[in-house]
């Protein structure tokens, strides 16, 4: 049956490429991906997916189902299609959205035969405010089995860890006053904002070292001769661990209103961007895929690297069981979220890359929903690690 997929692989591929090079050429921004979602629609709308545009009040999210009408496993693969400002596909979310939608379908040629369902699930606005995470809270995986992922990068590697993440803006207003012929009167927001700064420095040697805070006053008055009435700075707050993060996180809030009390001026305290839950591999279904990955002449998947960063996909993890691997560009110490990175996924090799990584997800999914012992042992992981 994997032979049929590779079959089947040879007459989508070049509309694969020809899709991810659209994306790559007309890159659209977190949520206003309109162009992006509608090229990926109508190619998996062409292969009988029936699909549900708008979801979880994103204008341009989606939901594409093709259903064998047989029981089994259901199998969800997330695309995405957000670019970056100014750099495009910096982070080769053009592959992505389409290794995603390429493997729905390859899989969807043989689910009448072997039973289950195929879900392709548009996710935008990775890079700013992730989709996935009004979908994990919503119930858009509550009939998923598994949710699956991959990500280009310098080399291949499997699922890992992600930070959870909260980003939180302090807004702190003060009372306006000459600086220097009456400053008694005033009451100034952006002392409030340094003693914040000062108070998380010293809070860094207490925490524990997977920790990372970091943010930036955006506002911080408007000429050096007023006392500042209003202060506004934002910080990414980041931890290997949800329930430590949320320890942290109280800390800071802790320093804030205490900044508030030292200086006189009131604080407003709130979320900027959604919160990403830490990612939770799930590690039989990351075997399963990296060996897929390995048969279709990837020469090698590192260890999962160490991660600071944080992704939505951390949210979906937490309710269903999940991989977010990385597929190899062939070019070792690529940096993303540059433009030498968007302008390799468009090349001869990336294509061929492209091609290998929807075909292995796609095996991927044909092996839980054959093999019924593997997929007991993937379930019964997310209920150790996860459910417990």
């Amino acid at each position: 049956m994997k032979e049929l997929l590779k079959n089947y692989l040879e007459t989508i591929q070049s509309k694969l490429w020809d899709i991810s090079d659209k994306l790559y050429h007309h890159p659209e921004l977190g949520d206003q991906e309109y162009e992006s979602m509608k090229l990926l629609v109508e190619f998996l709308e062409g292969n009988h997916f029936i699909v549900e545009k708008g979801i979880v009040d994103r204008p341009t999210a989606f939901k594409a189902v093709y259903d064998s009408k047989k029981e089994g496993p259901t199998i969800a693969y997330l695309s995405e299609y957000d670019a970056l400002p100014e750099i495009g596909h910096g982070c080769g979310h053009n592959l992505i959205g389409t290794m995603s939608a390429g493997a729905g379908v390859l899989l969807s040629k043989v689910v009448d035969e072997i039973g289950g369902r195929v879900v392709v699930l548009g996710t935008p606005a990775e890079e700013t405010n992730g989709a996935k995470v009004p979908m994990a809270e919503q119930g858009i995986f509550d009939d998923i089995d598994a949710a699956m992922i991959l990500h280009p990068a310098d080399e291949s590697y499997e699922s890992g860890d992600s930070l959870a993440m909260d980003a939180i803006q302090f807004d702190f207003r003060g009372r306006t006053s000459h600086a220097a012929a009456s400053p008694e009167k005033g009451i100034n927001a952006l002392d409030a904002v340094i003693q914040l700064f000062n108070g998380i420095n010293a809070l860094r040697q207490h925490v524990t070292s997977d920790v990372r805070i970091h943010g930036i006053i955006k506002e911080g008055g408007v000429a050096a001769n007023i006392v500042p009435d209003k202060a506004v700075a934002q910080f990414y707050v980041r931890a290997k661990d949800r329930t430590y993060l949320n320890e942290v996180v109280q800390k800071v809030i802790s320093i804030a209103k205490g900044a508030s009390m030292m200086t006189g001026a009131e604080v407003h305290i709130e979320n900027y961007e959604l919160s990403y839950d830490n990612m939770v591999t799930n590690h039989t279904l990351s075997q399963l895929f990296s060996n897929n990955l390995l048969s279709t002449g990837v020469k090698k998947v590192e260890k999962a690297k160490d991660s600071y960063g944080s992704i939505d996909m951390g949210n979906v993890s937490h309710v269903v069981p999940a991989i977010h691997p990385y597929i190899g560009l062939d070019s070792p110490g690529l940096i993303a979220h540059t433009r030498e990175f968007a302008d390799l996924t468009i090349t001869d090799n990336s294509h061929q890359i492209l091609a290998r990584g929807a075909l292995a997800l796609a095996m991927t999914g044909y092996d839980l929903i054959s093999n019924k012992e593997e997929f007991e042992k993937m379930k019964n992981e997310f209920r150790q690690n996860v459910l417990r």
